[in-house]
This record gives structure tokens, sequence and C-alpha cells, in this order.
């Protein structure tokens, strides 16, 4: 039932991203304490580069999302985008300053920019409107599960084999060049026809040519827009994983139990990503949205008061965050547009909220420093719960109303 609702494609994208997400989470836990106690970065550096990462994979899905719309195809970008993030892995182990860590993270999201909102829009043209919730879900579970997998083998080099953090960049390459081998061979093009539906592969040719400013006028429905400002005053708050890494580190953790508490967080949300995908289909994209937002709110305020501990509970119920918001983010964003200009809406939504990524890890690094560890995590709780309030009141949208 599962692959007949979904169909091929997803099934294929939800093992490329594993495959990625395995080399990149393999990286991710251990990227502030190799900057920290490696390279020496203080807290504003790891900020910043986490920040300009974010920012620029968001910023790239928006002039991408445009670029596949007007060319009327998916899997150039995807392809091209996960090769990008494949060759950025290696070249980590070379960093000897953090400037060098920043291009390499920049190359990464640049990678991420590429391929994101066109693999997103191929989701979407390869699955039925009543049944995207479900397809984004499997796709994040698939996704999640490399996020377990990679932590975890990090873990295994650490502590068993003694590994350096520099031989484990140059392992991690392994699986993302796999993800691109299941890309290039397996996952099939959906080229968009002149009325703007996906047609399977040889199909008809791409879309008559419109000016990029038609194109982003068209998208900016009030639906749509509204649904855009709730969401970036949540941005505004939501600060990189990275400070949650470093206040459990800060809390007592080991490096080794900062990396479990990751893939504890990684294993429920690959667990309930599905299922939470499902129940956003029936009960609503927003309303299931607006949960995610106010578990978010309880996680931050838990990081701002506690410590220790604490963060073993903490991560798995951000988790249940992550299942909940990302399921029901991009479907609820499908609904809001048209075939013909998916991708550059997903996009552009994406690259305003890079920016104010960007805007949120510069600013908890500087709260961080200046004011106090929880400082930030105060910040984000109170953005995401007004934002939560305010989508909670947006209407639930009738099935046939996607396009």
């Amino acid at each position: 039932m599962l692959l007949k609702n979904i169909g091929r494609n997803v099934v294929f994208l939800g093992i490329v991203s594993g495959l990625t997400d395995i080399s990149s989470e393999m990286l991710y836990p251990i990227m502030p304490l190799f900057l920290t106690a490696v390279l020496g970065a203080p807290m504003t550096v790891v900020g910043l580069i986490e920040g300009v990462a974010e920012a620029t994979a968001s910023l790239l899905k928006a002039a991408s999302g445009l670029w596949s719309d007007r060319a009327g195809r998916r899997k150039p970008f995807v392809l091209w985008g996960y090769g990008l993030s494949a060759a950025s892995k290696p070249l980590l182990a070379l960093a000897g300053a953090w400037p060098f860590v920043l291009f390499c993270r920049f190359l990464d999201r640049t990678g991420k920019g590429v391929r994101g909102s066109a693999r997103d829009a191929l989701l979407a043209s390869s699955t039925e409107p009543e049944h995207w919730g479900q397809a984004f879900g499997f796709h994040r579970a698939m996704d999640t599960a490399g996020a377990v997998a990679g932590p975890l083998l990090t873990v295994l080099l650490l502590s068993v084999f003694g590994m350096s953090y520099r031989g484990i960049f140059l392992i991690a390459a392994v699986p993302a060049a796999l993800g691109v081998v299941v890309l290039a061979y397996f996952v099939e093009e959906r080229r968009l026809s002149p009325d703007g539906a996906a047609a399977p592969r040889g199909g008809a040719a791409g879309l008559p040519a419109r000016s990029a400013g038609s194109a982003i006028k068209n998208i900016f429905t009030p639906d749509y827009t509204r649904f855009f400002l709730i969401y970036g005053l949540f941005a505004v708050g939501n600060s990189s994983d990275a400070f949650l890494l470093l206040k459990a580190k800060a809390g007592g953790l080991s490096a080794t139990a900062v990396v479990l508490a990751y893939v504890l967080y990684n294993a429920v949300y690959a667990l309930a990503a599905t299922p939470a995908g499902v129940l956003a289909d029936r009960i609503g994209r927003s309303r299931a949205l607006a949960l995610g937002l106010a578990v978010f709110a309880l996680v931050y305020l838990g990081f701002a008061w506690a410590g220790g501990s604490a963060v073993w509970l903490l991560f798995p119920v951000y988790g249940l965050y992550g299942a909940l918001a990302e399921s029901s983010l991009k479907a609820a964003l499908a609904e809001r547009c048209t075939a013909e200009n998916r991708a550059a809406a997903m996009g552009l939504f994406q690259g305003a909220a890079g920016i104010l990524a960007l805007v949120a890890s510069v600013a908890a690094g500087w709260l961080w420093s200046r004011v106090s560890p929880a400082a930030p995590f105060y910040l984000g709780a109170a953005c995401a719960a007004a934002a939560a309030g305010l989508m909670a009141l947006f209407p639930v949208r009738a099935r046939s109303s996607a396009r």
C-alpha cells in the first residue's frame, strides 16, 4: 500500500537522501566540537558558519527553483546538487583553520541549495496530492534514518577505532558518492508539460518562458504570503542545532554522549516522520505544523532551564517536532502553489527562511557569549510559541484544492 500511494521515484529519492544523510550526519554532531576544541574557534564563529551554511542553501533553493521551473526539468538540478555535497566531505580533512571549514560548509550547502527545490517539486509531481503528506513524511523518514546511522558510525569510529575527526571526514565521502550513483541510475525525470502537469520521462518539453518577476508575482497569493510571514516569525528564533549540541556538552556530556543524544533525536524523528505525514494529511497540514511548533517551544524552554541528564528526554521530544514540522511544512507549501511554479515557490520560501536562519544563528552565538547560554533558547521558544498560535488559525484546506 505504501509503494502504491507514493510511487517509485519517492522510494529511490528516499534512498538517496538516506545515504547522503549518513554522510552529512557523520559530520554534523562533531563539527562544532572540531571547530571549538581542535581549531579553537569562538562561539560567534560557530554561529556564523552554521548561519552562512544554511542561508546559502536556502537562497540557492530560490534561484534553482526558478531555474528548474523555467527549464521544465528537475533531475539535473538534483544530480548536480548531491554531487557537490559529496565532493565537499573529504575536503574538510584538510582544514587547518575555521575559514576553510566555512568554505567546505558553503560548498556542501551550495549542493543542498541546488537540489532542494527541484527535488521537492519532483517528489510532489511523482505523487497524488492526497498523499503528499505521506510522501514527504516517507522521504523525511528515510533521510532521518540516515541521520541515525551516520552518528552511530561516528561513535563507532571514535570510541572503538579511536579515529580522528579528519579520518571521519574522509570516510563520510563514501555513502554520499553511493547516493549520487543511485540517483543517476534509478530516479526518473518528470518533465513539465505546457499546462503545468507532470509528464513522465520523454514527455513534453519545458514550459513557455516567463519572466522571473512574473513568476514571483504569481507565487505570492494572499494565502501563501500569510503562511510565509507566520513561518518567518518562527525562523527568527530557529538557530542552528549546533547550539543544542553545545548546550548538551556544556551540561556535562562527553563528546560520545553528545553524539548518542543526537542519534536518539534522529531515531525518534525517523520513526515518527511517516505517521506524522499521514496525520497531517488527515487533520490538515497547517494544524500539524502548528502542533510541531508548539513542541519546539516546549523543548527550547527545556534546554534553557535544564542541563545534564535532562537532554536525554529533550532530544527525543525534539525529534517529534522534526517529524511533525518537516512532514507537514512541505506539503502545506505544495498545496499553496501550482505545478508550474512549485519549485520556485518552495525555493523562495526556503530562501527567506535561510536568511532568517543566518540571523538567528549569529544572534544565538552573540546571546550565548554576551547574555547567557540559556538566552538563545528563550528567544527560540518565544518565536515558536507565537508562530504556533497564528498557524493554528489557518483554515484546513480541502484536498481537492491542491493543484
